[in-house]
């Protein structure tokens, strides 16, 4: 068996020797033939029972979820329960059966194939790989109306091909990835997909290594090929020589020895060598997220998503009180550590009405604080639940993608706002509340003293600063090789940010991915950052790096980093970060 390695985007970090079990969509097994006129209401029914029957096969699901699932499992359910009852997907393929005589597979092909080429047409990465869902059901339908085995077998423990089982697919859908948990699943290679994808985010918060953006991965790899996932670096090695599993197998085993010593830091305060403390906080989703924060010693929450609670709810956003339930709940949880909510990222490419409003490009359209601003109030009932959860333990308000003065003071009105309504109602609420802004816009990297003057502290986003700057979507594999954090342009607009927040003597954090990388620690370090915020699996691994760096070492060659900018003198200055 030749062997040769495939490179793909690396979304989650780790080593995973195992076989290769591939998943054949289920659309290869299609049969296409015109069904008869006095037949079609019966081919109609047929349709329709198998969407009643994976209607059923989701809700088992959701009442199956074991207690230490991640919380994004039951949102992309949702999800897809909501994309299977929408007319596009519900009703569209029945009427192709009635005009166009098509059988059920293909009315229901013909429908996806329409809808995915709209999608193909979105600009936005978010929405675009929002196609995958609309598929992933459609696949899940289509396994129903053919009769399809179920996607993986039963681990039989003693048999080596299951019981080191790489799943490789062209795509996986996250409701599927449920049955990976009771079976000897340990890693997993997908043709498509970006960082944002749902295969992605699930992979991290299982803390299985993973390759996505692979590409011919599903047509080059074989069935019970051996397979090498190096998720640190996004790539394959197919039916690796002795030499080189060998070499891996050792790596592999050093990283587990190392998780093991991690844990031993969990109560260990996260301080420098030369006795500096840094805060180290924790990027959560939903509130049963806070558990995973305590548990990896997170000094609190730096970044809470409160998009989760709007996605997957049809037309239906959630209440005043619905939202300041979860608000409260997270805030009980930390157990009086700071909370930091980040007011409604959505727009234009996440629509929450499903209405048919588009953008050219949504990326750079009405989202977040635009959308908020334009939606007073959505906005004010927001503000309402996190003031009134401010009442119970230390919460911060944190804007996105601000760029301009009158968006910051229209929305710090807007706050005033709903403290005046709170106030006439008799509700209590945090009169100190702080306000920050996220610096994820290069144009507000370069006009920080409007910031710093209206602004309580400072949170730098660096997934959308660095795609802003670059100009780049991280999220398609054939221009991911250009999404580089280390560019000089990404790098003294973080130090710009850090230093304007230092002299104006407000905390200033890094909420984006950047934070969780330890490679980059030691730099974020030098360039004066004291306040990280990362998802709570990343956190131990930061932490050791701290506990290991000096500044006084490393901040002289932090300033050499910054006054250069060949990309690779930047790139070997950073490693030589690391052994200091």
């Amino acid at each position: 068996m030749a062997s040769f390695t495939l490179h793909g985007i690396p979304v989650s970090r780790g080593i995973a020797i195992g076989r290769a079990h591939l998943l054949a969509p289920a659309a290869l097994d299609v049969k296409h033939y015109l069904v008869a006129e006095e037949q079609l209401e019966a081919e109609v029914q047929r349709l329709q029972n198998a969407l009643a029957a994976v209607h059923k096969e989701l809700q088992t699901l959701w009442n199956e979820l074991p207690k230490d699932a991640p919380t994004e499992l039951g949102a992309f359910i949702d999800v897809h329960a909501l994309i299977l009852s929408d007319p596009m997907i519900s009703e569209a393929p029945l009427d192709i059966i009635r005009i166009r005589h098509y059988n059920a597979e293909w009315a229901l092909l013909t429908q996806i194939d329409e809808l995915s080429a709209q999608f193909d047409e979105i600009e936005d990465p978010y929405l675009r790989e929002r196609k995958a869902d609309i598929q992933q059901v459609a696949e899940r339908v289509l396994k129903v109306l053919i009769g399809s085995e179920p996607l993986l077998p039963k681990a039989q423990g003693i048999d080596e091909a299951l019981a080191h089982m790489i799943v490789v697919a062209h795509d996986i859908s996250p409701a599927d990835m449920l049955q990976f948990r009771d079976r000897s699943f340990i890693g997993f290679v997908t043709d498509v997909g970006g960082q944002n994808s749902h295969t992605a985010i699930v992979a991290r918060s299982l803390d299985i290594p993973a390759a996505v953006g692979m590409s011919q991965a599903s047509t080059l790899i074989e069935q019970d090929d051996w397979l090498v996932i190096d998720g640190d670096a996004g790539v394959v090695i197919v039916n690796p020589n002795p030499l080189v599993l060998e070499q891996y197998r050792e790596r592999q085993a050093g990283l587990q020895r190392a998780r093991k010593k991690l844990n031993k830091l969990k109560k260990t305060p996260a301080v420098t060598r030369c006795g500096v403390p840094i805060t180290l906080l924790a990027n959560i989703e939903l509130p049963e997220d806070c558990g995973f924060a305590l548990e990896a010693g997170a000094n609190g929450v730096g970044l809470f998503r409160s998009e989760f609670l709007f996605m997957g709810r049809g037309h239906r956003i959630p209440s005043e009180d619905e939202q300041f339930e979860a608000y409260r709940k997270t805030v009980a949880s930390m157990k009086g550590r700071p909370v930091t909510i980040r007011t409604l990222d959505i727009g234009a490419d996440k629509p929450l009405d499903q209405s048919d409003h588009t953008a050219l490009n949504p990326a750079l359209g009405l989202r977040a604080i635009r959308y908020c601003l334009a939606e007073p109030q959505l906005f004010l009932t927001q503000l309402r639940a996190i003031l009134r959860a401010s009442a119970f333990g230390k919460v911060r308000i944190l804007l996105p993608m601000l760029a301009h003065a009158f968006e910051i003071d229209q929305s710090l009105a807007m706050i005033g706002q709903a403290k005046c309504e709170l106030r006439a109602a008799g509700i209590g609420f945090d009169e100190k509340i702080e306000v920050g802004a996220m610096i994820e816009i290069p144009a507000a990297a370069l006009a920080l003293p409007m910031f710093v003057k209206r602004m309580d502290f400072l949170s730098i986003g660096t997934n959308d600063l660095i795609q802003y700057t670059l100009a780049i979507d991280r999220v398609d594999y054939e221009v991911a090789h250009l999404y580089n954090p280390l560019h000089p342009a990404v790098l003294q607009l973080i130090a710009m940010t850090i230093s304007a927040g230092h002299k104006a003597g407000i905390d200033v954090a890094v909420c984006g991915e950047m934070a969780g990388d330890i490679k980059l620690t030691r730099l974020l370090l030098g360039m004066g950052l004291r306040e990280f915020s990362m998802h709570p699996a990343q956190l131990l691994a930061v932490k050791q790096e701290i506990l290991n760096s000096d500044l006084a070492v490393i901040m002289p060659q932090t300033r050499k980093i910054l006054r250069s900018v060949e990309p690779n003198a930047i790139a070997e200055a950073v490693a030589q970060l690391q052994v200091m």
